[in-house]
């Protein structure tokens, strides 16, 4: 059986992050506006994946999501991203931003692309030597449908 369980303890997922590919460090800490973190545990009890959602200049924020490479294909990734906007939306949220270096999959889960200027300055990427030349991430947005 999968199972997704919280966890408050953000930094100890920042190790898992660097080696699913997503720029954090063990020794770059979490951002202290990190709400609630997941871990996602497959049927045999291994780690498999993490999601940290966060909340910065007003807005949710997805601040880290990934499974490693031999649970990828599974529809993992879309458990662990559904928990987390559902969390989002039980805190009120009406959107959450996202940075995706695999768009598609989150387009496939409702986000769609949306231009840097009209997100929060919620990432780093801008300031990377990396960006534009060796790396493309979109910021991406999520909109819960209207309540009636």
């Amino acid at each position: 059986m999968i199972r997704i369980i919280p966890t408050d303890d953000h930094e100890s997922l920042n190790g898992f992050y660097a080696e699913n590919g997503l720029e954090i460090s063990e020794d770059d800490p979490t951002d202290t506006s990190a709400l609630k973190s997941w871990r996602l545990f497959d049927e045999n009890g291994v780690f498999a994946g993490a999601v940290t959602l966060a909340f910065r200049q007003g807005d949710y924020i997805i601040d880290g999501i990934a499974l490693d490479k031999d649970h990828r294909g599974q529809m993992l990734g879309t458990g662990l991203l559904k928990t987390a906007l559902v969390d989002a939306r039980e805190r009120g949220a009406e959107r959450v931003f996202l940075v995706a270096r695999a768009p598609e999959f989150f387009r496939a889960n409702g986000f769609v692309t949306v231009p840097r200027e009209e997100a929060p300055e919620f990432f780093e990427c801008a300031g990377c030597d990396q960006y534009n030349l060796s790396c493309f991430p979109e910021v991406m947005r999520f909109d819960y449908p209207e309540e009636k």
